[in-house]
């Protein structure tokens, strides 16, 4: 139940931009470029790194969607999401994903965390400071928007299907379009 006047039946995040369109904006915008645009990271590899963040935070509406549109983009049914889920170190992605994933957990728990053998790994596996920098960007914006969720008990459907329908959508078009149409509650 949703802790202030969001409206019904909006899941997530979605019901919280519809509550402050003008936050919606910009928080939609910066998820654009760090999960849809153009980068030498792919966007399944992208929402890879926001599904499991929002995983080891616990937030499962976040989790659920950007799981979704991971394997939207990468085809798989799901089954990367879960095997990084269960055990990033093990799971059927590449040594670089493997580093940047680790780096992405170490930001979860506290920014501080992040040593330089974490950066020094990950180049060793092939890593741009632009990857880094764009790992360590998506672990700490999910942190963000993982408490926004959770913080304001947005509404959390459990029906799996419901997220891959949304996850077509936003994985063709990206994020900044879609944007809420509706207007700001009285």
């Amino acid at each position: 139940m949703p802790h202030i006047a969001v409206p019904e039946g909006v899941p997530g995040i979605r019901s919280l931009f519809a509550f402050r369109p003008e936050v919606a904006q910009p928080l939609s915008v910066l998820a654009d470029v760090l999960l849809h645009a153009e980068s030498s990271l792919s966007r399944g590899e992208r929402e890879l790194i926001a599904a499991y963040v929002s995983s080891l935070n616990d937030c499962d509406f976040c989790h659920f969607s950007h799981a979704a549109v991971a394997s939207c983009h990468l085809g798989d049914e799901g089954s990367t999401v879960t095997a990084v889920v269960r055990d990033a170190y093990s799971a059927p992605v590449s040594s670089k994903m493997k580093a940047l994933l680790a780096i992405a957990a170490r930001v979860q728990r506290n920014g501080r965390d992040v040593r330089e053998s974490d950066i020094a790994r990950a180049r060793a596996e092939g890593a741009t400071d632009i990857e880094i920098h764009d790992a360590v960007l998506i672990a700490a914006a999910f942190c963000m928007f993982n408490r926004y969720v959770d913080g304001l008990g947005a509404l959390t459907p459990s029906d799996a299907a419901g997220y891959r329908d949304r996850a077509r959508h936003v994985a063709e078009h990206g994020y900044a379009a879609i944007l809420p149409q509706l207007s700001t509650p009285s």
